[in-house]
């Protein structure tokens, strides 16, 4: 990707969010990516259903809105990823809390490398206490990095902070699951990116969160359900051996990729 000049070009960024009745947070989320260095191209916020004002919240920050019918995180996410028009698609969930740099990294580091197909960052529990706050938020993350980067044969995504080429959206976007509310979505995208597409974790790219879908037994259950399900989904496409394998295997030397 390059400019008249020869030199690389700026790519431009769309920011998807996904939202479900929870327009208070749609709001501070909002307000935080207004304050951006670099600014998004647009910011797409897909009403999944709502029965709250989320989607009112949504236009009065100006946003793009959608309205996904379809209750689910997998569609409301693909929709919004159809819909945006960027060079790059970043994601968000509404409880995300993007510093002022959010954007400008996924500016620079796409622009750096026009090879990278995804990227994606990690997280702070910032509604834990003070003494937890930090322990729980590496346990919980490098856990999930660490066993599904096992699972995949690479790097995975995490929804609360990932961004993807658009270009390299078009390519799978006709093999995710939409119509499953029981699957994890940023894992299945993962997923149908595969071993030879390039995916990087930046340490650095860094969001705070909300730990609410972590709280009690039911909602901790149906997290590891969902990853079962989702895990099971994509295993039966091509099992975890032949996914590294795949991954280690040579490559052409046309293919300009290095592995993920």
């Amino acid at each position: 990707m390059t400019g008249v000049s020869g030199a690389p070009r700026v790519p431009t960024v769309s920011v998807v969010v996904p939202v479900r009745d929870d327009a208070a947070a749609l709001d501070h989320l909002l307000s935080l990516l207004a304050r951006q260095t670099v600014a998004p191209l647009e910011v797409v916020v897909v009403d999944n259903a709502s029965s709250d004002d989320s989607a009112a919240v949504a236009h009065r920050w100006g946003a793009v809105v959608v309205h996904e019918p379809l209750v689910g995180i997998p569609a409301a996410a693909a929709a919004g990823y159809d819909t945006a028009k960027g060079d790059v698609i970043g994601r968000l969930d509404a409880d995300s809390r993007p510093d002022a740099r959010w954007v400008q990294t996924v500016v620079e580091r796409m622009a750096a490398d026009p090879t990278l197909d995804a990227m994606t960052g990690t997280g702070r529990f910032h509604d834990l206490p003070v003494g937890v706050r930090t322990v729980a938020s590496v346990g919980y993350l490098g856990a999930y990095y660490v066993l599904t980067h096992l699972a995949l044969g690479h790097t995975t995504l995490w929804g609360s902070c990932l961004a993807v080429r658009s270009s390299t959206w078009e390519a799978v976007r006709e093999r995710v699951v939409r119509d499953d509310a029981e699957v994890h979505d940023d894992l299945d995208l993962a997923f149908r990116l595969g071993p030879r597409r390039r995916t990087r974790l930046v340490r650095s790219w860094r969001v705070g969160v909300s730990a609410r879908s972590l709280r009690g037994r039911s909602q901790r259950r149906r997290r590891m359900d969902r990853a079962w399900r989702t895990l099971r989904l994509n295993w039966e496409v091509a099992p975890p051996w032949e996914r590294w394998r795949e991954r280690w295997a040579p490559r052409p030397a046309a293919s300009g990729r290095d592995r993920s």
